[in-house]
């Protein structure tokens, strides 16, 4: 029975053929293209102020020189909530619970940061390793902890999602079937835990939003000691 719960987060397979690319190309193809009329319709509308007060938000204290990334970082994030938010339909498959994808997104933007910071300021980014004012001692002891926290960052990125997502898809299975097994014997407490599951639903939206949010902010964070 336990086995079965995490059956969900295997990767799932038709005829040999490995089903998580399409569950990763799916949210490309339900968004919308920009038409070339002047008018657009409301959905293409409310998509575009999204990604505007998005990308107003994140880049506000970055620099002119991290704007650039501000492309990529938006369709993250847009690529991130989709593919969350999918994951919570039933029958479906959740491609970020899977920490190979994550560290796969985690650590070729966070090498990034620092091969920028490496390149354009070298002693900047080095002078991270060592606070200000730290004594003679301990100054070995900081930077081996310092460099340490460095190379940690790219794991606690891809940690930190697959983690809740992985949490919350399997306490959502549990509820659940707690619901199937209550009803016939005693649906008024079956009743009460489907409200709970409703409840605990309405959570997991708001997880799957916040988490793909931090995902792109420490990323620009990240960025921002860098450029």
């Amino acid at each position: 029975m336990m086995a079965s719960f995490f059956d969900q987060f295997a990767s799932p397979s038709f005829m040999g053929v490995p089903l998580i690319a399409i569950a990763i190309a799916l949210p490309w193809i339900m968004f919308p293209s920009p038409p070339a009329r002047w008018i657009n319709n409301r959905l293409i509308t409310l998509q575009t102020w999204f990604i505007n007060r998005f990308t107003n938000q994140l880049f506000l204290p970055l620099n002119v020189g991290g704007h650039k990334w501000a492309l990529l970082l938006a369709s993250l994030m847009i690529f991130l909530i989709t593919i969350n938010m999918l994951g919570l339909l039933p029958y479906t498959f959740t491609p970020t619970t899977q920490l190979s994808l994550n560290m796969g997104f985690a650590v070729p933007l966070w090498l990034a940061t620092v091969i920028i910071g490496m390149r354009n300021q070298p002693t900047v980014a080095l002078g991270h390793l060592l606070p200000e004012g730290t004594p003679i001692p301990l100054i070995p002891v900081l930077i081996i902890i310092e460099t340490i926290s460095l190379f940690i960052r790219p794991l606690a990125l891809g940690v930190r999602l697959t983690a809740n997502l992985t949490a919350g898809h399997l306490l959502i299975q549990l509820i659940a079937t707690a619901v199937f097994v209550l009803a016939p014997m005693m649906p008024t407490v079956a009743i009460l835990t489907a409200a709970v599951l409703f409840l605990l639903t309405l959570l997991e939206v708001a997880v799957a939003m916040i988490q793909a949010y931090v995902f792109v902010l420490l990323l620009s964070l990240y960025l921002q000691e860098n450029v």
